[in-house]
């Protein structure tokens, strides 16, 4: 158990960081990105780098904020139904879902590092007047897939132990009540 809270500690540590990029990401574009308005329309001077450099902190936030969001339960989820639900259902429920996301996951990952290493070989870059290379954003994807793996597998270790520990205490509760009759 000592070896699951620690582990469970260190991807909520990952996730924090992954929070606190996205959180430098966001700043990153807004700032940029009213230098930008103002250059274009107060001086007539827009540059050709800001807008690519905000289009790649977006796609490293949507990397960033999904382990994020996943570890704090901030996606939406179908509370009508689920919020009425114990949490021994929810963590069935969970169990069963999270098979999807396994399978998403694997293929983000597996594909994405595909697509990675292809763009690396090719050395591939914004096909813009100002050339950045595209690879390590497409190393960023799966990278963070694999996080998001972690969180997920925290996730569902915390489900099955809910799902057994709830039977275990019923049987604990059985075998006392047995006892004392």
């Amino acid at each position: 158990m000592k070896l699951l809270e620690t582990l469970g500690k260190g991807i909520d540590l990952i996730s924090n960081i992954f929070g606190r990029i996205g959180w430098l990401l966001i700043l990153y574009a807004m700032v940029l990105g009213l230098f930008e308005v103002i250059l274009r329309y107060v001086f007539n001077s827009p540059t050709q780098w800001i807008a690519l450099t905000i289009q790649f902190s977006m796609v490293l936030l949507a990397c960033v904020a999904g382990p994020y969001a996943l570890n704090n339960n901030e996606f939406v989820k179908l509370d009508v139904f689920y919020e009425r639900l114990s949490n021994r259902t929810k963590a069935i429920v969970d169990t069963f879902t999270s098979v999807l996301t396994y399978l998403y996951l694997y293929v983000l990952i597996t594909r994405g590092f595909d697509a990675a290493f292809a763009s690396f070989r090719r050395l591939e870059m914004t096909p813009t007047s100002v050339q950045l290379p595209v690879y390590p954003l497409k190393f960023a994807i799966p990278i963070a897939a694999i996080i998001t793996m972690l969180v997920v597998l925290k996730k569902s270790a915390m489900d099955i132990r809910t799902i057994v520990g709830n039977q275990m205490e019923v049987e604990q509760s059985i075998n006392h009540d047995e006892k004392t009759h």
